[in-house]
């Protein structure tokens, strides 16, 4: 059985990353779910998350399987959600997950909930207990995996300056 983990992202990871996130927009554009169909994530964020070394990767062996970015403190989009509200308020301890992405060579195996699984152990052993994760309304998948990972729904927020529909958001408290 080949051993899966995961590790801190090295600008040499880049090229991986960038090209995972590439096949991400491209199967959610086959979707038909408007969400990273403009410019985000730019490479310029993507390099940026690897030099503050907030981006991870899952790797399966000796092969980069998918990538998402742990992001420690306050995400603005995060300060007034509708329809609902954070459990511990909107400017709580707390870490949020991003731009989560498995490489179209492992599609069917999990993997979006297993590296949601291994940042909440991160985000635990960095002190955070507060977790948070938003996607696209439209992104069934991604709701799903987030829940099998024990989030809960919170509400909604509105992306400023995107043509993405709303998105949902979802915490879990560890203990």
């Amino acid at each position: 059985m080949t051993a899966s983990y995961l590790r801190l992202a090295m600008p040499e990871d880049l090229s991986e990353i960038t090209r995972i996130i590439e096949e991400a927009k491209a199967y959610l554009k086959e979707q038909k779910i408007n969400q990273w169909q403009g410019s985000y994530p730019e490479a310029k964020q993507l390099e940026q998350d690897v030099k503050d070394e907030l981006t991870y990767i899952l790797m399966v062996g000796d092969k980069i399987a998918g990538t998402a970015a742990l992001c420690p403190g306050i995400e603005p989009m995060y300060l007034h959600i509708e329809d609902g509200e954070w459990v511990n308020g909107p400017e709580a301890h707390y870490a949020t997950i991003h731009r989560v992405a498995i490489s179209t060579k492992f599609k069917g195996q999990h993997l979006a909930k297993e590296t949601i699984s291994c940042l909440l152990t991160t985000a635990r052993l960095s002190g955070y207990k507060d977790i948070r994760v938003d996607t696209n309304s439209e992104n069934r998948g991604m709701q799903h995996i987030i829940e099998t990972n024990g989030f809960e729904y919170k509400g909604i927020i509105r992306t400023p300056d995107s043509d993405e529909a709303e998105r949902h958001v979802y915490q879990i408290i560890l203990k």
